[in-house]
């Protein structure tokens, strides 16, 4: 197995494409090495991207953020700033295993396992996150839901990874939250996962709204259904009724050792509408 650092996303682009056989990119290699280490993949070569110094800042992008991807999911919930302005995705970037792991783990590295159960995603997709992917013709962005196309598979091309996450610009009386169940309480895989971002009007009322369902189906659901019943409304006990009854419905979880369909989809409501009132409360203090 060969190992390349690059310094640059120029150097790690050309390594990608020129590597042989099958070529994996490590930025906190917290799921990588635990893949290696059980047997599930053996790389040819890995090319480790925390080196590039870039990617390990977190950066005002316009009015917006950009977290490079080799930055780690401790070093996120360190930035004060970051975590005021959205602070689902940087809760959910530190439900990423224990306290160690947090020290390496890393969104991008979340995202591109492509784990339906991954916890940042959901949160990042509720606030419409993009990710920059890097590649021999360039950059492009895409919306993160759209980077994954099912467990454990990416749309990312030979020469290609993902080099930032981009967050929004947060606005006024817009606030976000992210939620998840496991069986035990710390450092397990989400069960269900639920991440919501919403935005308010002058006197309360609910003016738009999304709404990403994690490990309920092979990739992050973003439930427009879900998002209609709170836009609209002060976001009251029967438009929290309605959001559950449609989170339940869109959910399309398996049957497996950590929980039933019905289970699952009964939880993905009971997450939905905690998570709405936390985000709801979170935009009437960003007044």
């Amino acid at each position: 197995m060969e190992y390349f650092a690059p310094a640059s996303t120029k150097e790690a682009v050309k390594l990608l494409g020129t590597a042989k056989g099958k070529v994996h990119v490590m930025a906190g290699g917290t799921d990588l090495l635990v893949r290696m280490k059980g047997g599930y993949t053996e790389p040819d070569a890995i090319v480790d991207i925390k080196r590039i110094a870039a990617l390990r800042k977190i950066v005002r992008a316009g009015k917006g953020w950009r977290i490079g991807a080799a930055v780690s999911a401790a070093e996120m919930g360190e930035d004060k700033a970051l975590k005021k302005a959205w602070p689902g995705v940087v809760e959910a970037a530190n439900l990423i295993g224990s306290t160690q792991v947090q020290g390496r783990a890393t969104i991008a590295g979340n995202l591109c396992n492509a784990s339906p159960a991954a916890d940042s995603v959901p949160a990042m997709a509720a606030v419409g996150a993009k990710a920059v992917i890097a590649g021999a013709k360039g950059t492009r962005k895409v919306a993160v839901e759209k980077l994954v196309k099912g467990p454990g598979k990416t749309t990312l091309k030979k020469s290609e990874f993902v080099e930032s996450i981009e967050l929004p610009e947060k606005k006024k009386r817009m606030g976000d939250a992210y939620l998840r169940f496991i069986p035990r309480t710390e450092m397990d895989i989400a069960v269900v996962g639920v991440g919501i971002c919403l935005t308010l009007d002058a006197k309360g009322k609910c003016m738009a709204a999304r709404v990403a369902l994690g490990a309920v189906g092979p990739t992050v659901i973003i439930s427009a259904k879900a998002a209609k019943a709170l836009v609209g409304t002060t976001v009251d006990d029967a438009a929290l009724d309605a959001l559950a009854r449609a989170c339940a419905a869109e959910a399309k979880p398996i049957d497996d050792k950590r929980g039933t369909k019905e289970f699952r989809k009964h939880i993905a409501g009971v997450l939905a509408r905690r998570a709405a009132i936390i985000a709801r409360d979170r935009a009437k203090e960003n007044s």
